[in-house]
């Protein structure tokens, strides 16, 4: 089976940063991307090139575990291949490439002998700290072959309180990155994501903390509530339409329980799978799932990883996190390419979207130690300065950023995707206002969201500035009085008492029929307005 160009540019990065480098790479590739083929692209590989290697291959999911030999057998049936793991029933040894899970093998160096490659699935599941199941393997294993590499591969190279997998002391060296999410949905590999900003919030205050995480148990007494869980189950209902594959993560097992109960009571087919969920009835749910016979599988802790199944077109988010790995493994649940549409919905009733921002440019978690990092900074839009955070007009081109009263609603639309979003616009209101940084007046819109919700963008236009600022907000002007016909002109020059004038004609002026907005930082940016 050939692989997709990105899986062989992986592959060839792979190759060069190990050749430059010394240590151990992990490979970043989006959660739908096809890591097992690179696994097995890389094992064939390897060992057509140098015969006599050991490959060691590890997760620490049994579903992993599966597709991984799954896809090795698939690009080379007669590969030599062993797996080595209780939960399949299988304790394969002295195969040229053994596929294991890490509670099977933790401790048992000694019994897998000389391994020239450890290739870790799901690489950020591996402690920071010298400790846990994988660091003990590996650190034997390296006993026994001091010049053993280790290859990682993830779609979150962070781990919540250490930052990025690859610095502050953890096992990996350095980050290879062959492709994007913004790639494979161009390109037509992945499905995007499509959200909605629900009316029910879930909310976290008086929610303790844990480990950089909420503390479950006052996460779920905060969300498991009867009126809680009825509008939001009621709200889903009503946006799904004919989706028919549907997938809430929860903030616990009473959570996930109370959710599926309430949408057996209107009728909706559920089931719940947690990790107490035998053996056999988990996997009767699953298979129920996707031959259709249930419509909505609620669960906690579980379906976040290792959980394939493309035609997910569903996804409602009950549980908050601080984790933006847990965030991006949950809305990557919805991206495979589906059988019967183009993209899968997500509902985020608990306000991950907004947390840890879109899941193409998601902030990864910092590093827990003394403040000591660089101090914050913004870049100017107009011409690239670099200023300090607190700085509201740019010295270099007397660019006004936007003044920060306070932080507006998340918008309906595709914003989990991070693009340029259109937003269909009810109406508009014009006024002036002085800008804080210059005491200068400014012209302002407010463009309010069609879905009636109360959202609105609004657009800041610094006529009466110096430089480019004015000569960029006199553009903008004309370009808006063309587009809404508006009987005025700027012939004669702007003055402050042409300002309320400019303000008067326009809000009798028809608004826009859409706006094109981009979310920048807390704000959303227009792009363009179409009548």
């Amino acid at each position: 089976m050939a692989l997709r160009d990105y899986q062989q540019r992986a592959i060839d990065l792979l190759y060069a940063w190990m050749r430059y480098n010394a240590g151990n790479p992990c490979v970043v590739m989006p959660t739908g991307s096809g890591k097992s083929h690179v696994i097995a692209g890389l094992c064939r590989d390897i060992l057509t090139r140098w015969p006599r290697s050991r490959i060691l291959v590890l997760s620490h999911v049994k579903e992993l575990l599966e597709q991984d030999a799954e896809k090795i057998l698939l690009a080379w049936p007669e590969a030599p291949l062993g797996i080595y793991s209780a939960g399949i029933g299988s304790r394969d040894v002295g195969m040229p490439v053994t596929v294991a899970g890490i509670q099977s093998v933790r401790g048992k160096a000694e019994m897998l002998g000389y391994v020239d490659l450890v290739i870790v699935d799901e690489a950020h599941t591996i402690s920071h700290k010298a400790e846990g199941g994988y660091r003990k393997l590996l650190g034997e294993l390296k006993g026994v072959n001091p010049d053993m590499r280790i290859v990682g591969l993830t779609a979150t190279p962070y781990r919540l309180g250490h930052g990025l997998i690859s610095e502050h002391g953890a096992i990996f060296d350095g980050l290879v990155e062959p492709v994007s999410v913004a790639e494979l949905v161009s390109r037509g590999y992945l499905a995007p994501l499509r959200s909605k900003l629900p009316a029910a919030q879930l909310s976290v205050d008086g929610v303790g903390r844990r480990g950089g995480e909420y503390i479950e148990h006052e996460l779920q007494r905060a969300v498991n509530n009867t009126d809680d869980n009825e509008c939001i189950v009621d709200e889903v209902i009503a946006r799904a339409g004919g989706r028919r594959a549907w997938l809430f993560f929860c903030a616990g097992v009473a959570h996930s329980i109370a959710i599926r109960d309430a949408l057996r009571a209107r009728g909706i087919s559920a089931e719940t799978v947690t990790g107490d969920t035998p053996k056999a009835e988990r996997e009767r749910i699953i298979r129920d799932y996707k031959a259709g016979r249930v419509t909505a599988l609620t669960n906690a802790n579980v379906l976040t990883t290792g959980f394939d199944y493309p035609d997910i077109d569903l996804i409602a988010m009950l549980r908050p996190t601080l984790s933006p790995g847990l965030y991006v493994q949950m809305a990557g649940r919805g991206m495979r390419l589906k059988s019967h549409t183009d993209h899968c919905l997500v509902l985020d009733f608990a306000g991950n979207v907004k947390r840890h921002g879109p899941i193409t440019d998601v902030v990864p978690p910092k590093h827990k130690g003394p403040g000591t990092g660089d101090a914050p900074v913004k870049v100017c839009e107009q011409c690239a300065e670099l200023v300090h955070t607190s700085v509201k007009v740019c010295p270099a081109c007397g660019y006004v950023f936007p003044p920060a009263e306070k932080e507006p609603l998340a918008l309906h639309g595709e914003d989990i995707m991070g693009g340029p979003e259109e937003m269909r616009v009810r109406e508009w209101l014009w006024y002036v206002k002085q800008s804080r940084a210059k005491q200068i007046n400014m012209l302002c819109v407010n463009y309010y969201n069609a879905e009636l919700t109360g959202d609105k963008v609004t657009e800041y236009i610094t006529i009466l500035h110096d430089g480019y600022a004015r000569y960029k907000a006199e553009i903008t002007l004309r370009d808006i009085i063309d587009g809404c016909g508006a009987d005025i002109s700027l012939a004669n020059g702007i003055d402050e008492n042409y300002l309320e004038q400019l303000a008067e004609v326009l809000n009798d002026a028809d608004a826009p029929e859409t706006v094109t907005i981009k979310k920048d930082g807390r704000y959303y940016r227009v792009l363009a307005r179409h009548w």
